[in-house]
């Protein structure tokens, strides 16, 4: 209840912005064999915080935590392309912490093209679906 009585509920948005690690990922043998960066960017939602009302830092996200599930998807196997990448980071993010939305964007920086660019990206974006049948119950 808010100060006027009012049932609120109150999310949080996790953030991780310019998360660079090194992987092997790659369409081209080559580019899994030497490997290259990746910049990550990464943003979840944190049903029912409870460090909104505690202000304790057992009760919310550790950001370290989060970032070594994402060192660990990106380096524990190569993936050909970063959509898969992506998708299983989000998919260890919603299990590891039962989030409603996950945001996952990886970019190459140098990517192994002939071209003058600043980079290549893909983001893949996980929403869980609301669940009408309960409300249709009753």
């Amino acid at each position: 209840m808010d100060a006027h009585g009012n049932d609120t509920e109150a999310s949080v948005e996790i953030e991780i912005r310019g998360l660079s690690i090194y992987t092997h990922h790659g369409v081209s043998d080559a580019e899994q064999e030497v490997g290259q960066r990746l910049e990550f960017d990464v943003s979840f939602d944190v049903p029912s915080p409870d460090a909104l009302l505690t202000d304790r830092l057992e009760d919310t996200i550790d950001y370290g935590e989060v970032c070594d599930l994402i060192a660990l998807a990106a380096t524990e196997r190569s993936y050909r392309t970063l959509e898969r990448l992506c998708h299983v980071i989000a998919e260890r993010l919603v299990e590891r912490y039962g989030c409603e939305h996950v945001r996952v964007r990886a970019a190459k920086p140098e990517p192994p093209l002939p071209l003058s660019l600043e980079e290549v990206a893909v983001e893949v974006v996980h929403e869980r679906p609301f669940d009408d049948d309960e409300d249709d119950e009753g």
